[in-house]
């Protein structure tokens, strides 16, 4: 019914944060790598902002498409109250339930896939510049 409000709002949420990391973030961190006709820079870190960026499109792109899923059944309407179910009272009710359980259970899930995300791409970043630093 609604379930889709949920990572909306955490959307909306990591989206202002992404803004102000990257308002606050110096230029990334980049070494410069010498090879045997030029030389040129990799990025070896990346920047915060970046990587929450990668959370704020997991959920506006699954927020998206659950939001079309619901107005393709019906449940979301383009007119006022704009969700079927806010019309009653008792699918108000089932509504709120959904939004807590589903809803909350659908954000926690992609958060945690993109906390795995992190995780691999820490352990990727730190091989690079343990790589970087023995070469040199």
């Amino acid at each position: 019914m609604a379930c889709f409000l949920v990572p909306v709002a955490e959307a909306v949420v990591t989206t202002v944060i992404t803004k102000a990391a990257k308002s606050k973030e110096t230029e990334p961190s980049a070494l410069k790598v010498k090879t045997d006709n030029d030389s040129f820079e990799v990025e070896i870190k990346i920047p915060f902002s970046r990587k929450l960026k990668w959370l704020t499109n997991l959920l506006w792109g699954g927020s998206i498409l659950l939001a079309f899923e619901h107005v393709w059944h019906g449940e979301v309407v383009p007119w006022f109250p704009f969700l079927t179910a806010a019309s009653d009272p008792a699918e108000a009710s089932a509504m709120l339930s959904e939004m807590a359980t589903v809803g909350v259970s659908m954000a926690v899930l992609i958060t945690a896939v993109w906390g795995v995300m992190l995780l691999v791409t820490n352990a990727m970043e730190k091989k690079a510049l343990e790589a970087q630093t023995t070469s040199n």
